[in-house]
């Protein structure tokens, strides 16, 4: 599933990208942007996308450029995931079905980035689009029973997952198919894309936790991502985020089959409470957490945010005896304060009292429209 793209011939297109290139100081010292998104208690926070496509099916680009573009984009790792059956430029490139991987992983090594081997098996609806990553060969997925190359990726070691669930759909539905219940019972299906390029489907965000399934965001790329995506507007692709023991291939592969994941898509992060809450309290600190009250009955609380989410809060209660903003945002990278006052009538504090602050943070989804529960606690005194 992807955004709509315009067909032109090859040719043409890799024309057009050297005179575009050409104009933008091609060859020049290449950036890469960070992304700032803190480890969490015991793991090592991974920023991954397992879907992207090139030449060698029907993506736009030659597979060294996606090693460069998850460079630039501040991504750990990503996998080529081209489609087996259906190579658009064959007429142009001969249909080589691992040699893209060959292509990506030797940039990639150049980058210090981690390249997983994958492939998607493209099928109609149902059991529509699957992803198989961390498989070694990709030429004994090219069958016509599309249960046999899921076999022979699961028969590798493979990581199964389901594609944008409600494409190719024709209504656009989310279903969960009797072909892919047969997946799952047979313990070959590990995951659902519950974002996918532009689109979040709650459908698949809930059979994940209800069925513990691992959660993953990836972009779907085909085009340029800087054609598919406002990089230089500050716009990101969809990511998985995963927690990882070790910083390595092995390490990814064990914490996607152990679903220590979450997803990173536009000003959201989604997944499990518990990779939630631990993101969240990496990433926000009270800076001053004693409170003297003025005269006023006035306190300021400061809040750091060091990450690159802006966490948007919500009130989701009352505190005895103090009124405080009832929607924050927590900006990125910056320090928030909170206008804390005694509530008219109510008594002065005698001695240092406790108090949390109870929010919701409401683009942290831990159900589909359900935010994370988080305090900002500090001791108030006058």
């Amino acid at each position: 599933m992807h955004r709509f793209r315009l067909r032109i011939p090859l040719s043409i297109f890799v024309f057009l990208m050297l005179i575009l290139l050409s104009g933008v100081g091609f060859g020049q010292t290449k950036i890469r942007t960070d992304i700032a998104i803190p480890d969490i208690p015991g793991y090592i926070t991974l920023k991954c996308d397992f879907h992207n496509h090139t030449v060698f099916s029907d993506g736009y680009v030659w597979p060294t450029v996606r090693a460069e573009e998850a460079w630039h984009e501040g991504l750990d790792a990503f996998a080529i995931t081209d489609h087996v059956e259906y190579q658009y430029f064959s007429a142009d490139i001969p249909v080589q079905l691992n040699r893209s991987f060959d292509l990506a992983q030797a940039a990639a090594l150049e980058l210090n980035l981690l390249a997983v081997k994958g492939a998607e098996i493209t099928r109609k609806m149902p059991p529509g689009h699957i992803n198989a990553v961390f498989i070694r060969d990709v030429v004994p997925l090219n069958t016509s029973d599309y249960r046999d190359a899921v076999k022979a990726a699961k028969d590798q070691g493979g990581f199964v997952f389901w594609n944008h669930p409600t494409f190719p759909h024709p209504e656009g539905k989310a279903i969960w198919s009797t072909e892919i219940e047969e997946l799952f019972a047979k313990g070959w299906l590990n995951g659902v894309e519950v974002v996918n390029s532009t689109h979040y489907c709650p459908e698949a965000h809930q059979w994940c936790l209800d069925k513990k399934l691992t959660m993953l965001g990836n972009s779907d790329v085909h085009d340029p991502m800087a054609i598919e995506y406002g990089i230089h507007n500050r716009e990101h692709r969809p990511m998985t985020l995963v927690f990882v023991r070790e910083r390595s291939l092995e390490g990814i592969r064990e914490a996607l089959f152990s679903r220590r994941t979450a997803v990173f898509w536009e000003d959201r992060l989604i997944g499990e409470e518990q990779y939630l809450r631990s993101i969240f309290n990496a990433s926000v600190r009270v800076l001053n957490p004693r409170l003297g009250m003025t005269g006023k009955g006035v306190a300021l609380l400061q809040v750091r945010n060091r990450s690159d989410v802006d966490f948007e809060l919500e009130a989701d209660g009352e505190m005895d005896g103090f009124s405080f903003p009832r929607e924050i945002t927590l900006l990125k990278g910056k320090t928030v304060l909170l206008r804390i006052a005694r509530k008219n009538g109510a008594p002065r504090i005698a001695t240092a009292q406790k108090i949390d602050l109870p929010y919701r943070v409401k683009n942290l989804l831990v159900a589909p429209v359900k935010g994370l529960t988080v305090v900002l606690g500090a001791d108030i005194e006058e």
